[in-house]
């Protein structure tokens, strides 16, 4: 026993010396910060405690205001009304549609607490039918009146007659439809009085002038919307004591999750409607202009430009592109003739379609110019690429040697910040004076391999070290096809392409930063990486990707070793290769997890801004929507097209939100 208990003491104790430490240090701390801020120290802790006392105590009061629901409704129903009054009267008061009568919005809080609370202890305290209908109508007409009748003159509508009447009957008439589906004829009334005021705040208010009515057309307007809701109010039945006491259980879920969907609410939903209503107004959201801000997104070439689309199918990309499109059908219909399975998508002709497309797409999407399309461009090539990198990463890394750090200095980019990855990027972008040494990383490169690559031995190097690559291309060419490896063979031959352009280059001028001038001499040239459009884009897109990878390797290497040993050791006996093995046994094991990533990146990458705003600030055709999107509303303040531009990038993320909850629900069920 001694044995055993010895460690666990000394363990005892060491997390007791450490804990003592931890607490003692927190504790010093703190002691210090109130000696040295005292101010700050005192109003930061009267805010935490405000805060946890008011958080405390709504949940507190929420639940034992439910308690109440069994036993006593009368109470229950008049606290609901008094809270209900009082935020919409709190709520008009704030906005300034309420004539002041005292401290704003204090006095119509407590008006409106004041009815509501008298409203529902009333109704509590009444079965019949007939006059709960009196009350309800009575109230919802003399609060309408009260409220028309202090409204200021520049919230007062102008009623316009065939709104006002049509939205009504038109939202009666459908609502009557789904309540009739739902509840019979009682619900089809109940409902259809729900339409109406639906309706009618639509065609009295959103079909009028604001401010341009009278002191009468108020009174009508919240006249009619209260006698509509009295109405309603009225036609509901009070509840039985087996309805309140479910009522009184199935509320503790939603006292649960009301904090979390009131942040919702307040920081998502409400932002977003707010956004969409002033889309449809001009820059200072003073006149309405329907969807003119939209129209001006598509008709401006620095937004959306395609006149120049000819030009495309003229790019040695496209073709190039074209030809990698037609290797890949050349070899999916061989092997699926060999297969008699007429086409086989596989490791030879996957990549080779895939990759045809993608340089099909940066050709056209170089040709194609704005705004929109360089946020397709940016979609494309960093979700692709980004997918890609980390899933051949992790194949690659996995089981090896020194995998764990490979991994980690990988995955270290996503611990560096959009703004810090951009201006280290930049920096080794920079292009200064050819008569000055270069300080970028990339262009000391390309300076210097100009100067090599024009003297006689570097030329030699270079053309021995790059026919070694492409023997070394053409040899596994050879050696997939004979061995019917058609991805072996594929790769060989796109990577063969490059190579042997690059010889016939050298041979013919040299390469590298370098021009001839008139004497014959030879002056470094520098590339302007970020200046020179269209594919300086490519340059921005690099360090989305350099982030990226890392998140897309480690889901993937989790994904790959969860794939059951069994399967890959069945695949092998089989007489599969590791290439068959991939593209048939584990690709299939993960899609699911592919189309995580890939919609994970799409989401991030749409919302591109912190990259361009630091590198080019959407100068020399960079712009992207959420750069655009701030200085249109926050540098010129035309916060109409503004907030178009913010609804048209949520409009363009939605579809790939819907398909990932609809991925999660049937994986789910």
């Amino acid at each position: 026993m001694q044995l055993v208990e010895g460690p666990s003491r000394t363990g005892d104790r060491l997390r007791l010396v450490g804990n003592t430490v931890l607490y003692g240090a927190l504790v010093a701390f703190f002691v210090w910060l109130a000696f040295a801020e005292p101010a700050k120290v005192g109003s930061t802790l009267v805010k935490v405690v405000v805060a946890v006392g008011l958080s405390g105590g709504l949940f507190i009061g929420a639940n034992k205001l439910f308690d109440q629901t069994a036993d006593r409704w009368d109470l229950f129903s008049a606290v609901v009304g008094a809270v209900a009054g009082g935020v919409a009267f709190g709520v008009l008061d704030a906005n300034r549609i309420l004539q002041n009568i005292g401290p704003r919005p204090l006095v119509w809080g407590l008006v409106g607490v004041a009815i509501g609370g008298a409203t529902g202890w009333l109704l509590s305290r009444v079965d019949d039918g007939r006059q709960r209908l009196l009350i309800g109508v009575a109230v919802g007409v003399g609060v309408g009146v009260l409220l028309g009748a202090v409204t200021r003159g520049r919230a007062q509508p102008a009623l316009a007659p065939v709104p006002t009447v049509l939205g009504p009957v038109v939202g009666a008439g459908l609502f009557a439809l789904v309540g009739r589906a739902r509840d019979g004829r009682r619900g089809a009334i109940r409902w259809a009085l729900v339409g109406a005021a639906v309706g009618w705040v639509l065609g009295a208010f959103g079909g009028a002038d604001i401010g341009d009515g009278t002191a009468a057309e108020a009174i009508v307007a919240f006249g009619g919307l209260g006698l509509v809701l009295g109405a309603r109010l009225g036609l509901s039945e009070p509840p039985d004591r087996n309805t309140r006491t479910l009522l009184e259980i199935a509320s503790r879920k939603y006292i649960f999750l009301a904090p979390a969907m009131a942040f919702i609410l307040g920081g998502l939903i409400i932002p977003l409607l707010r956004t969409i209503y002033l889309s449809v107004y001009d820059a200072r959201t003073i006149e309405f202009v329907g969807l003119r801000n939209y129209g001006e997104i598509f008709s401006n070439d620095k937004s959306f430009k395609i006149s120049d689309w000819p030009h495309m199918f003229t790019s040695r990309l496209m073709w190039f592109g074209a030809g990698v499109v037609v290797l890949g059908l050349v070899v999916g219909v061989v092997t699926g003739r060999r297969r008699r399975s007429g086409f086989e998508l596989n490791g030879g002709s996957t990549p080779a379609l895939g990759l045809g497309v993608f340089l099909m797409s940066f050709a056209a999407l170089s040709v194609l110019r704005g705004t929109i399309f360089n946020n397709i461009w940016w979609v494309i090539a960093v979700t692709t690429m980004a997918t890609g990198f980390g899933l051949a990463i992790a194949v690659l890394a996995d089981r090896a040697r020194l995998e764990s750090v490979a991994k980690s200095l990988i995955f270290m980019p996503m611990a560096i910040s959009f703004v810090g990855a951009s201006i280290i990027w930049r920096f080794m972008y920079i292009a200064r004076d050819t008569s000055k040494q270069q300080t970028g990383v990339f262009n000391s490169l390309w300076v210097w391999l100009g100067r090599f690559s024009n003297e006689t031995t570097g030329q030699v190097v270079l053309l021995v070290l790059v026919g070694l690559v492409l023997v070394a291309c053409l040899a596994a060419l050879v050696a997939g096809w004979r061995r019917e490896s058609l991805s072996v063979a594929v790769v060989g031959a796109i990577a063969a392409v490059p190579f042997a352009l690059l010889a016939v280059r050298l041979i013919d001028s040299g390469i590298g930063g370098y021009v001839t001038g008139a004497d014959g001499s030879i002056e470094p040239d520098t590339i302007l990486f970020l200046t020179e459009p269209p594919f300086n884009n490519l340059w921005l897109m690099a360090v989305l990707i350099w982030i990226q990878t890392g998140f897309a390797m480690v889901i993937f290497s989790a994904a790959i070793k969860a794939v059951p040993s069994e399967l890959i050791e069945a695949a092998k006996v089989d007489g599969a290769t590791e290439s068959q093995t991939f593209w048939r046994v584990i690709v299939p094991q993960i899609l699911p997890t592919i189309g995580v990533v890939v919609t994970t990146i799409i989401v991030t990458v749409m919302k591109v801004f912190d990259i361009v705003k630091v590198m080019t600030n959407g100068n020399f055709d960079t712009q992207v929507i959420a750069n655009e999107m701030w200085q249109r509303a926050f540098t010129e303040l035309n916060f109409g097209l503004g907030s178009a531009l913010a609804v048209l990038l949520f409009v363009s993320v939605l579809p790939i939100m819907y398909y990932n909850i609809r991925r999660m629900q049937e994986a789910q069920a």
